[in-house]
């Protein structure tokens, strides 16, 4: 059984919007840091969104703006809205802990991401 189960992958056009959720059977999410990371074929693993302990996130330059974390403790779930997607956004993504940093690269473990594919 994973610790890390992601949803809410898709194929949608240059514009549209996802949502993407993280869901653990181990983790009580809001008692970690929690993020999100991104990887395309041939293309280096990207952090795209991180939410501390605290609440508060931090992005890349390439999703600020375009991308929320959050997380709701009543079902234990991480999310990933995206907006405003751009055929660039196409890549598997996968929830990881702890991971407080978007740029962190020493999480423990992550889900068997979702894909999400964007069309001009």
């Amino acid at each position: 059984q994973r610790e890390l189960v992601e949803s809410g992958g898709g194929s949608v056009q240059s514009g549209g919007s996802l949502t993407l959720s993280c869901t653990s059977s181990r983790y009580i999410l809001e008692s970690y840091c929690m993020g999100w990371f991104r990887q395309a074929p041939g293309n280096v693993r990207e952090g795209v969104a991180a939410i501390d302990s605290d609440g508060s996130t931090n992005y890349p330059d390439s999703a600020k703006g375009r991308f929320a974390i959050s997380q709701d403790s009543a079902t234990n779930t991480l999310y990933l809205q995206m907006n405003s997607l751009k055929p660039e956004d196409t890549a598997m993504y996968f929830c990881a802990v702890p991971m407080c940093r978007f740029n962190d690269s020493n999480f423990t473990s992550w889900g068997q991401g979702t894909q999400v594919t964007v069309s001009s």
